[in-house]
């Protein structure tokens, strides 16, 4: 991995020049234009504060950022992330976070080791727009509390939405008024400014004054140290077993979400720059950084598609675009966090919620729905239910099994044909009446478990022929389930004094029948190679 990480170094770096350098300075700069707003946004959504966002942002661009197995790659606090860190921090607390952050790392280290990565291109994409849209939801009920100015109570979803139906609450109209505005803003700032000045900027800038100018009473970020070594950070007495053990598997599920974000915005980028990821580097280094950042107080960080995307379209041509928003983003953090700390929450949530609706795969769902694919609906379905109502994890684990559900029931599907011998063939040519004691079996399909029963009860059904031709050239694969159900039935054939011939047997069935003996029970003066070859070699009445 060295070694090819630092060929990756040369060829990325190979004719860099001044101008090369300024590209990505200022593609830096844009880049911590759209970051600065989201990491507030984040940190605050994922149960910790804006400092610990801003925090895991720089650390990740420096970190991720230099260490990654892309040039374009940049990473930080998202908003999928948050949902599932939310439930987290009220459940364990902000250490609780770290802590998990923590364990992530090191699980995303040994998923590189073990090049992992490729287990993310097994996930069904309705299963993937599933459980974004799930995150989307947990991420919009996550910020009730701070559009309303209320305070639910509740670990998970479901119980929020539980406080809000059994339980009286005065609603304040100011964090509204701050959340619809940055809301406005967002959606009305026109295009050609957002090249500039990114519109979840703008209306966080348009909240920050209006809440300066007024006397308005609405919950704040609140002071935001000029330090990138927080209060709250991971330390070793926090890594004892009593502690650890509850959150491995909710680091399990950080480290799952890291994967599947990384690698899909790796694959989203290489299609924009036209280069590729080296996917168990980019995980190395996702595991790195994750395994830094709790060491001083940030969130858990995965590959952000808005930063990734606004650094190519900036220009940006190497890693250092990742680095150089970083270092603008520290520039923010010691002269501005004076300002910052007066920003609304009630702002960030209207950024979180505008988020959550951009983070949606609107094109897929429409697809699914609109051309009524049924598997694909129950899929995006059932995972957009489980992530809202259990964790990622589970939602993952369901989707995946549903897939698999489905996709048997599909593939046990066998298409069977019972021919007799006819004009088109030589011999059927010159039998004078129908001839029924030789029946062909046409069989189209893969035979295994979920299939095996169809063709058995379609041959049982056969009773008036001596010999039964079956054609599988058809079947591309055979299980041992149905290899030992085949078996049987030519035993149980045998002992009717019928016989079972084979024909077009492909590469995989006959190293099947080789493997499990079964050529050698029937003998070779049984199987041929198509139905032409079986029916000459019988003896038929003329």
């Amino acid at each position: 991995m060295i070694t090819r990480f630092a060929q990756s170094l040369g060829q990325e770096f190979t004719g860099y020049s001044i101008e090369t350098f300024f590209r990505d300075m200022l593609a830096g700069l844009t880049v911590a234009a759209v970051a600065l707003p989201l990491a507030l946004a984040f940190g605050v959504g994922s149960g910790a504060d804006a400092a610990a966002g801003l925090v895991t942002a720089i650390l990740a661009g420096l970190f991720i950022g230099a260490f990654g197995g892309s040039s374009f790659l940049i990473s930080g606090p998202t908003g999928a992330m948050a949902a599932i860190l939310l439930p987290l921090s009220t459940r364990f607390g902000v250490e609780g976070v770290l802590v998990a952050g923590f364990l992530s790392g090191i699980i995303l280290v040994l998923a590189s080791a073990l090049s992992a990565g490729r287990i993310v291109s097994i996930i069904p994409s309705p299963v993937i727009t599933g459980f974004t849209s799930g995150i989307a939801l947990i991420i919009v009920f996550g910020q009730v509390d701070n559009l309303l100015g209320v305070r639910s109570q509740g670990e998970h979803t479901i119980q929020k939405l539980l406080w809000f139906a059994q339980n009286s609450f005065t609603v304040s109209w100011q964090p509204i008024m701050f959340g619809l505005l940055t809301v406005m803003i967002m959606l009305l700032w026109p295009r050609r400014l957002a090249q500039r000045v990114p519109g979840s900027l703008a209306g966080l800038l348009g909240a920050l004054v209006v809440n300066l100018l007024g006397p308005f009473s609405v919950q704040e970020v609140g002071t935001i140290p000029r330090t990138l070594l927080l209060e709250h950070r991971v330390t070793l007495t926090y890594l004892d077993l009593a502690f650890i053990q509850p959150l491995l598997v909710p680091a399990l599920s950080i480290a799952a979400l890291g994967m599947i974000e990384t690698l899909l915005c790796g694959a989203a980028g290489s299609t924009m720059r036209e280069d590729r990821v080296d996917s168990n580097q980019e995980l190395f280094a996702q595991g790195l950084g994750n395994i830094i950042i709790p060491l001083f107080g940030g969130v858990p960080a995965t590959a952000a598609i808005a930063r990734t995307s606004v650094g190519i379209k900036a220009g940006g041509r190497t890693r250092l675009t990742s680095v150089f928003h970083a270092g603008f983003l520290i520039a923010s953090m010691f002269l501005l966090s004076p300002v910052m700390s007066r920003i609304p929450l009630a702002s960030l949530a209207g950024i979180l919620i505008m988020t959550a609706w951009r983070m949606n795969d609107w094109e897929s769902i429409r697809t699914i729905f609109h051309k009524r694919y049924k598997t694909s609906i129950a899929q995006y379905l059932t995972t957009l239910v489980a992530t809202v109502v259990f964790d990622l994890t589970i939602a993952i684990v369901i989707g995946i099994g549903l897939s698999a559900l489905l996709f048997v029931i599909r593939s046990s599907y066998l298409d069977i044909t019972v021919a007799n011998i006819d004009e088109r063939h030589e011999k059927g040519r010159n039998l004078t009446d129908t001839y029924s004691e030789v029946k062909l079996v046409y069989v189209t399909g893969p035979l295994f478990f979920g299939s095996q029963d169809r063709l058995i009860s379609t041959i049982e059904q056969i009773e008036d022929a001596k010999t039964i031709i079956l054609s599988i050239r058809g079947v591309p694969s055979i299980d041992h389930s149905a290899m030992v159900v085949l078996q049987t039935l030519y035993a149980s054939l045998e002992r009717q004094g019928k016989r079972l011939i084979f024909c077009g047997l492909q590469s995989q069935v006959k190293r099947q029948f080789s493997r499990s003996g079964f050529d050698s029970i029937v003998g070779q003066e049984s199987i041929f190679d198509n139905a032409v070859a079986a029916i000459d070699s019988l003896e038929l009445p003329v």
